[in-house]
């Protein structure tokens, strides 16, 4: 969506009631909570998977910071 569509629709929000401009918030609210948990579930799975294939580093602080130092 461009930003000229974004406004337009900002635009016809401010023209609804009180009661509807609260009901639209709670389901835009509700499903962005949902799109941020998909996310952070699709990252998980990421995660899980690279350290089944063995493609992350594990080690302490001590090691990261030698690490880092090395590059």
């Amino acid at each position: 969506m461009g930003t000229s569509a974004l406004n337009r629709e900002i635009e016809d929000f401010e023209l609804l009631p009180i009661d509807d401009k609260e009901y639209a918030f709670s389901v835009l609210t509700k499903r962005l909570i949902e799109a941020k948990r998909e996310a952070i579930a699709k990252r998980a799975k990421e995660a899980m998977a690279n350290l089944k294939k063995g493609a992350v580093q594990r080690g302490t602080m001590k090691d990261l910071m030698k690490d880092l130092e090395g590059d």
